[in-house]
């Protein structure tokens, strides 16, 4: 039996699309060895909100915990990929049309969203899919712990109450955002979702990796 990996994580560049008001990235060597240093040394500038990355509670929610109290096991273990492909918004009617087994602790959603990966670079898009307040109202009722989406937030662009943000982290569901599901077909997969330990931080950039033994 052998192990087949899958590396769901953007590779972080300066050229990575931003949330519109948001830091650009700076990814930069501030020593080489080119110059006569010993060593090359890179310089990293950035919101932690930008490529993959990880939404803790005190993103939206004031006093409430940052990413270095999330609990690693609902970072790990067994997570389902499903496909919202066809749809203009995740709905708690387009999730419960997917017969998610119960149980399911930790839930990826692939949408068209996926395609715009193709260009790395590519000017943020304001239309992405994203989940509905319903449809974070669903992930809470069925248990879900983490959900995992392939752009730049689990929101629409264009919101006023920020009420999946809310009722997601206000219920401790971890938000992964910025995934690249491109190569990731649906099913079960292991997951390991590790996001920089940063002391009271409302997000951070995370490696995820899925696997599946073949």
């Amino acid at each position: 039996m052998t192990r087949r990996y899958f590396d769901v994580t953007l590779t972080f560049t300066d050229r990575l699309p931003i949330w519109p008001g948001d830091t650009p990235p700076s990814v930069a060597r501030s020593r080489t060895i080119a110059d006569g240093n010993a060593s090359n040394v890179s310089r990293l500038e950035t919101c932690v909100h930008t490529g993959t990355h990880v939404d803790a509670p005190n993103h939206f929610i004031e006093g409430a915990a940052g990413v270095e109290s999330l609990a690693l096991d609902a970072l790990v273990g067994t997570a389902l990929v499903v496909m919202q492909q066809q749809v203009d918004t995740v709905t708690a009617d387009s999730l419960a049309g997917l017969g998610i087994p119960p149980g399911t602790e930790r839930l990826l959603i692939r949408t068209r969203n996926s395609a715009l990966w193709d260009d790395p670079a590519h000017r943020f898009f304001p239309d992405f899919v994203a989940v509905s307040a319903d449809g974070a109202g669903w992930l809470v009722d069925h248990g879900v712990r983490l959900v995992g989406v392939d752009y730049m937030s689990v929101e629409a662009y264009r919101t006023e109450d920020y009420a999946t943000h809310r009722t997601l982290l206000g219920a401790g569901v971890i938000i992964v955002e910025g995934l690249d599901l491109r190569a990731v077909e649906a099913g079960a997969y292991e997951m390991a979702c590790l996001p920089m330990k940063i002391g009271d931080a409302d997000g951070a950039p995370a490696r995820v990796v899925l696997w599946q033994e073949a």
